[in-house]
This record gives structure tokens, sequence and C-alpha cells, in this order.
């Protein structure tokens, strides 16, 4: 009998473990989601001083409720050049820290009084509470905010139902033979952290696993002496996700995964060392003693914070250490733009890909300047340039699209999902934009190679196109790069304008042409200038367009929107006053 009672309550720990691994996994989605750009704007303060770095790694990871998933995070970001291995090592440190918060909210499981007061800090009391919020903000409310606020507590409700779950099967199993002789055997230090590392290796997350002891304790067999063993090896456990995130990666971020490892592996071994002294010498009755769920918090952030003051110091020996173990090799490493670790964190993912993208906007405005100079100026390195970034944007849109694609397949907001459909749009544009300046580096190759010329008026009207369509190539990018709505609102304008433009370049040439003071040869390639420039200005146009796009989304500017329609009275200035700057009598 008391056998199949022993597999039913194992039957009914696994049920709670699986409640409980999900709860936290879900949990940890939505508060990333939710944080969104907070994660963002606490790297960007990211600096070299050991504090900040520190304090940044123990606020993502207390946001995220994974140390896991940030030094993951932490090797995409040196994979990808967004963070120095120098900041890496201390986030890293702090990333330690932060993951205690999650023991100290699963110890309020212990909580038992027949105070009124205390008794609602009791999981049995609120977390149905919790959970009726979080399905009817999940349910019923439409913003994707909202949503991910119920998807927190709908998590948090199930991890803590599960650790409850949990609690109450190995309750029955504490009178088990094998399970009395398991913990006396963890008092053993080098067996609780060998346990400690493979259980947290497993399912890679040192939260779950400190949770899982945790539940155990309410068994009454552990003890403080087989639980700190087991703690101080679960963080050598962790170390797991980062190794296997670091293959393919390149050595700046393997050097990130191994000082993960080392400073684990060296602060565990130092403050094993000394609880096996202390174990000698003094033989503590504590030790002894039945581990409690506030107890196992407290020693989980103790043993952190040790490691982490033992550790502090010696950073720039670390960062050393870690340089000889994986050397630089003679050939220079090409950092990854856009790595797929990033997108587990969908906002700096996002982030990231507006500086690649920025890179690509600045290669194709580059190249289109390049193109109109080679008309006047040409020569075999600058058309040379000019192929090579129409080759690098594409090169560009082809990673973005695909990087882009997939972000968009995972949960995220609504503000980072339309962002994400916005950098799809334009990036094409940009490409394009670039594609026409090989066309017209195509015409400029044509002429030189047909001595062909433009009589001197055509060269006068052609001067006053390009100076348009600079300055719209100009406003467009200035409205990509940096939000700005004012240059955006003033593109369509001039897109008329230079609409206008190609239409008396082809009418004074077809006069050129009856009075014979033009080929028809230099026709022919008026026309691909024309079309080619015209059809830029397009690109430009789409571009602002989805700036404008993304403000109405973002701001509801509905009444300064509305000035930017044809109809309008600051649509009407603008053009007249692009109209007189660029007239060809």
């Amino acid at each position: 009998m008391n056998i199949y009672m022993d597999i039913f309550d194992l039957l009914t720990m696994t049920g709670g473990l699986c409640l409980f691994l999900f709860g936290m996994n879900v949990m940890g989605a939505a508060l990333e989601r939710r944080a969104g750009g907070k994660l963002s704007l606490l790297l960007e303060k990211l600096t070299s001083g050991k504090l900040a770095g520190l304090l940044t790694g123990l606020g993502i990871t207390a946001v995220i409720q994974s140390s896991s998933a940030v030094t993951v995070m932490v090797v995409g970001f040196v994979n990808s050049g967004l963070m120095t291995l120098k900041q890496a090592i201390h986030v890293i440190m702090g990333a330690n820290i932060g993951t205690t918060v999650t023991a100290w909210l699963l110890s309020l499981a212990g909580i038992s009084s027949e105070n009124t007061f205390v008794r609602l800090l009791e999981p049995s009391s609120f977390t149905p509470i919790l959970a009726l919020l979080g399905i009817i903000l999940y349910m019923f409310c439409k913003k994707a905010k909202k949503k991910d606020t119920g998807m927190i507590l709908l998590g948090f409700a199930t991890l803590m139902f599960g650790m409850e779950t949990m609690s109450g099967a190995v309750s029955g199993l504490k009178n088990a033979p094998f399970f009395r002789d398991l913990f006396i055997m963890f008092q053993n230090p080098v067996l609780g952290v060998l346990a400690g590392a493979l259980l947290t290796a497993i399912i890679q997350s040192s939260s779950a696993s400190v949770g899982i002891l945790q539940a155990l304790a309410a068994t009454g067999r552990v003890s403080y002496g087989a639980a700190v063993p087991i703690i101080m090896g679960q963080n050598i456990g962790t170390c797991a996700t980062a190794l296997i995130s670091s293959v393919g990666a390149n050595k700046n971020a393997k050097r990130a995964a191994a000082v993960h490892l080392l400073f684990n592996v060296i602060g565990t071994g130092v403050w094993v060392t000394v609880f096996v002294l202390i174990k000698k010498i003094f033989s503590p009755p504590a030790l002894t003693q039945p581990a409690s769920l506030y107890g196992i918090a407290v020693v989980h952030s103790v043993f952190n914070v040790l490691c982490t003051l033992l550790m502090l110091p010696l950073s720039g020996m670390l960062e050393r250490l870690v340089m000889k173990l994986i050397p630089d090799t003679k050939k220079p490493e090409e950092q990854t733009e856009l790595d797929a670790r990033l997108l587990a964190t969908p906002s700096i993912a996002l982030e990231r890909c507006h500086i690649v993208a920025a890179d690509m906007a600045k290669k194709a405005m580059e190249s289109l300047r390049g193109a109109v100079r080679s008309l006047s100026d040409y020569s075999d390195e600058l058309a040379g340039s000019v192929e090579d970034m129409e080759e690098a944007t594409d090169r560009y849109e082809d990673m973005l699209s695909t990087y882009l694609v997939r972000l968009s397949e995972r949960q995220i907001g609504a503000d980072d999902s339309a962002e994400a459909a916005k950098l799809l749009k334009i990036i094409g544009d940009f490409e394009r934009i670039a594609d026409h300046a090989v066309n017209i580096l195509g015409s400029a190759e044509e002429m030189r190679r047909k001595n062909l010329h433009f009589s001197s008026d055509a060269q006068t009207e052609l001067s006053v196109l390009f100076g348009a369509v600079d300055e719209i190539s100009e406003l467009s990018l200035s409205a990509f790069l940096k939000n700005d709505y004012e240059a955006a609102f003033k593109v369509e304008p001039l897109e008329q304008v230079i609409d206008r433009l190609k239409e008396q370049m082809r009418t004074s040439h077809i006069m050129r042409l009856q009075r014979g003071e033009c080929s028809v040869g230099v026709g022919f390639v008026l026309a691909d200038l024309l079309t080619d420039l015209e059809r830029t200005a397009d690109h430009c146009s789409n571009i602002a367009g989805c700036i404008i796009e993304m403000s109405r989304h973002k701001m509801n500017l509905h009444e300064s929107l509305r000035e930017m329609k044809s109809d309008s009275e600051y649509f009407k200035k603008q053009f007249k006053i692009y109209a007189e700057k660029y007239s060809i009598g």
C-alpha cells in the first residue's frame, strides 16, 4: 500500500512540477513583453563602470525572472557588438543576484498562521484572486499590454499552484526510506553540488531548481547541511544554457559564456570550501535543522551576494583569464549583425534591427549620391563603390527581412509588431533606391562608352533635378534615422515638385530634339535618368509615409497629420517653396 501511495505522490509531484515550470515560463515571457522598451533603456544606460553593469544585470533579471535568459541575452549582445566583454562580466554578476528574487516569491508558500492578515499572504488566499484578474484581463481586454499583464498574473498563479501541488505531493514521501536516504546522502558537499548542478543543467533554470528544492523542503527532510551544497551547485548548472548558446558565436561571445562558468565555478569552489571547514571545525547545529522555504531563499541570496562580493574586485583578472583561455586569432572576426539569440528579447532585437537598417539606409543614400556624381566625374573606383554599396543593401534586406519575419512570429507587443512591419516596408524602399543608383551608374557608363554629352540646357535642368532629389533623399533619411516628423511632412510636397520637374524636362527635351539641339541617343539616356530619379523620389515618399503612419499609431496626431493631405494649407505652402526653389523656368 505504501509503495502505491509513493508512486501516486510521485505522479502528483510530476504534475505539480510541470505546472510550476509552465507557469514560470509563461510569466517570464509575459514580463519580458510587458517590459518592452524598458529593457532597451536599461541596456542603453550601461557603462564600463562595475556598479552600473551590476545593477543593470540585477534589474533585467529581476524583471524577466531568469538569469539563464539574461546570460544568453548577454552572449547575443557581445556577439553583435552591443556590449563589451568588460560590461558583460558585470552584468552576469548582477544577474546572479537578480535571480534570487524568485526564491523570495516562492517562500510565500511557507507562510502559515491563524492571523487573518497573515493568512491573506498565503498563496492559497491570493492566488485565486490573481488568477481571476488575470483571466479577465486576458480574455476581455483588447490591448496587448493588458493581455500581457493578465498572462503575468495567470503565470504567477500557475507556478504558485504548481508549487503547492509539489509541496503537498512530497509531504506524503517524507516517510519513504529512499527519500530520507537521498537527502542524507546530499549532506556530502560534493554530491550536493553535483546534484544541484545536474538538476539545474537539465531544466536550464536555477530559479526553477531552487523552487523544486523549496517544495522538497516542505517534507521537513531537507536539512540546511544538504540544502546549502545543492544551492551552490545550482549556480554551476545554470551555466549550461549560456554555454550552449555560445556555440557558433564569435570569440568574445564565447568568452562571455566562459566568464559565467568561471564566475560560478570559482565562487562555488571558494564558498563550498569555507562551508566544509565550518562544518568540520564548528559543526553548527543549524546545519542539522530542517530547511524552511524562507531559509532556502535566504541561503540562495546570501550565497549569490557573497560570490559577487568575492569576484567583483577580481573582474579584471577574470577578463584576462578568459582572454588567455580563448585567445584571439590572427584573422579578425566579424561581429554578427543580427544574432538569433536576441530574438529571445524582442524589444532589444528590434532595436538591433533599427541599427542595422540605419547602416543600410546610409549605404543606399551614399550609393545614390555616388551614382549622380559619376555622371559628371566618372571613375572606376567610384563605380566600384556604388556597386559594392548596392550589393551591401541587397544583403542587408535579405538579412533584415528574414530576421524581422522570425521576430514577428513570436509573441510581441502591438507597438513592436507595428514597428517591425514599418521596418519591413522601409528596408524594401531603401533597397530599391540603391537599385536605381546602379541604373543611374549604368547611364553614366553608357554615355562614357558612346561618348555622349548632354546639351548645356539639359545639364542646367538636370542640376536642378539632382538638387531636388538630393534634398528629398536627405529629408527621408533624417525622418527615418531620427524619427523626424517635420522632415517627413516635407517629403510629399517635394516629391510632387519632382514629378512636375520630370514632365517639364521631358517636354523641354522634345523641343530640343525638334530644334536639332539634342540627339536621339542622349534622349534615351535622359529618359532613363528621369525615370530612375522620379522613382527614387517615390521611394523616399514611401519611407516618409511609413514614419507618418507610425506617428499616427503612437501619438494619435490627427490634427497635425491632416495637414499632410494634398489639399491642406501646409502642403500648399511647402509645395510653393519647393516649386520656387527647384524651377527650370
